[in-house]
């Protein structure tokens, strides 16, 4: 594989498992550096672990993506051992469906921050470096969810069309200094998060996981659903040199579900 990414600096939050995990190896076999961030200490640093048999120096930061402090210190961290961020992946969030009228304020404020406020804090963390390197990459994880959405999904769906417009206002802000910013918004993914959403919402409508799973699949064209590395391919083109022109966009990775 060609290292496009050869001595560049990665800075990924929920790279414990699923798209955060999968792009952490992706870069790594690129050459990149990698920080793992995750609140899962275990989980993260075993994602660190298989980005340094890969060739590559990897850091695992235990931390919470909520926090108001945590994004700087934990640039301030990457600065300190690398002297440069490069890509930022903002991969951290969660999932809770419940009908409207189910959603307590205490789980649409959870959601709302971890999904939205997190990816505002690292992307403000960041900003400031890229401006200063004239150059830089910003890759927020958004969904399918926010552009359309489904029912019990009103608090997920808010938060992922929140970081599509923010996404936007950060492109505008990094353009003249030759940065980009983008939101990636993956179609149904065989996460862990996914397949819990699947146990979920399948026992809900009388379905298994799997049943639920292979519903999904089949209201798609391709009639599959992705797979965790499919989304990583997508991130490293994102954050290459092939990319330099295209900033602000949510890009639809899908299957062409939406056209469903």
């Amino acid at each position: 594989m060609t290292k496009r990414f050869d001595g560049t600096v990665v800075l990924i939050t929920g790279a414990a498992g699923g798209l955060g995990e999968a792009a952490a190896v992706r870069f790594a076999r690129e050459g990149a550096n990698v920080a793992c961030v995750d609140i899962k200490g275990q989980e993260n640093e075993e994602t660190a672990e298989e980005c340094r048999a890969l060739g590559v120096e990897a850091m695992a930061v235990c931390s919470d993506v909520t926090l108001p402090d945590g994004a700087d210190e934990v640039v301030g961290r990457v600065m300190e051992t690398w002297g440069r961020t490069d890509t930022l992946i903002c991969s951290a969030g969660v999932y809770t469906g419940a009908l409207l009228e189910d959603v307590s304020l205490e789980n649409w404020n959870d959601v709302l921050t971890i999904n939205l406020t997190g990816t505002f804090l690292y992307n403000r963390g960041v900003v400031p470096v890229m401006k200063r390197q004239r150059r830089g990459s910003i890759i927020n994880i958004s969904s399918m969810a926010g552009k359309t959405s489904w029912e019990a999904s009103s608090q997920y769906s808010a938060s992922k069309s929140g970081v599509i417009g923010l996404t936007r206002s950060v492109a505008m802000d990094l353009a003249p200094f030759g940065a980009t910013a983008n939101a990636l918004c993956p179609g149904n993914t065989l996460t862990d998060m996914v397949r819990t959403v699947a146990k979920t919402i399948g026992a809900r409508d009388g379905m298994t996981g799997q049943e639920w799973l292979d519903m999904r699949a089949d209201d798609c064209p391709m009639k599959r659903l992705a797979e965790p590395w499919e989304m990583a391919g997508v991130m490293a083109f994102l954050a290459s040199d092939d990319s330099r022109y295209l900033t602000g966009q949510s890009i639809e990775v899908d299957g062409g579900m939406i056209l469903s």
